[in-house]
């Protein structure tokens, strides 16, 4: 059983080759961590190897999970979807929000984050495969709900985040992740300037970074198959 350390060195080493592969910088690719459903424990070896940056689904687990690690200096990302009533929280706690797909939960965060924190970094999630099942502004109303988080105080916007439909067609892969990167480069020349482009998890983050992926989210290739504890 290979260990989370072992694990994180195989997740760099492949991100570093897709990047190279594609006439990028690794540096330019970020590694957030999906800690969902694992302990404070996991969290703590993979702090020791050098990861910094966690990702979060549910916002009950993720609080508790920050609370346990407070002694740690970690850098902590809401990845998953965010109701009205939990924003509260997640304003208290997080330091990233990528799944922003409605002006509402935007402007709760932003009334909800204390002044004396730093502004929350937040992505809008644009749903890049049109499934009902899934979050995500539609591609046409995303920058619009960009420019007005943008005016928002007490939040940045860093960019876009998506979640493509599983699928081994590259092709398809290629197209939903160029969504993304279209919509960042209408934004900029709508004056709104991004940095980040979150996409990319465990079984296709070759292809995102070929496609200009700055953040990667992966859970299972560095902790493992849920429920594997």
């Amino acid at each position: 059983m290979t260990s989370i350390s072992a694990n994180l060195q195989a997740v760099h080493a492949r991100i570093a080759a897709a990047a190279r592969a594609c006439g990028r910088d690794p540096q330019t690719v970020r590694l957030l961590a999906v800690s969902k459903t694992w302990g404070a424990g996991a969290v703590r070896e993979a702090a020791a190897a050098g990861q910094h940056a966690f990702g979060e689904n549910y916002v009950q687990e993720g609080c508790e999970k920050i609370t346990a690690l407070a002694d740690a200096t970690l850098e902590w990302h809401f990845i998953g979807p965010l109701q009205s009533n939990k924003t509260r929280a997640v304003a208290a706690h997080f330091h990233w929000v990528h799944s922003i797909d409605r002006l509402r939960i935007a402007e709760r965060l932003s009334a909800q984050r204390d002044v004396h924190l730093p502004p929350l970094q937040v992505c809008v999630q644009v749903n890049v495969s049109g499934e009902l099942s899934k979050s995500g502004v539609d591609p046409a109303a995303a920058v619009a709900l960009a420019r007005a988080v943008a005016a928002l105080p007490r939040l940045r916007l860093r960019g876009l985040m998506c979640i493509p439909e599983p699928t081994a067609d590259a092709a398809v892969l290629a197209a939903r992740f160029g969504v993304l990167r279209s919509l960042q480069g209408e934004l900029a020349a709508a004056g709104i300037v991004t940095d980040t482009l979150s996409m990319g998890m465990s079984h296709d983050l070759e292809a995102a970074v070929a496609a200009g992926a700055t953040l990667v989210r992966v859970g299972t290739a560095i902790f493992g198959e849920r429920g594997a504890q």
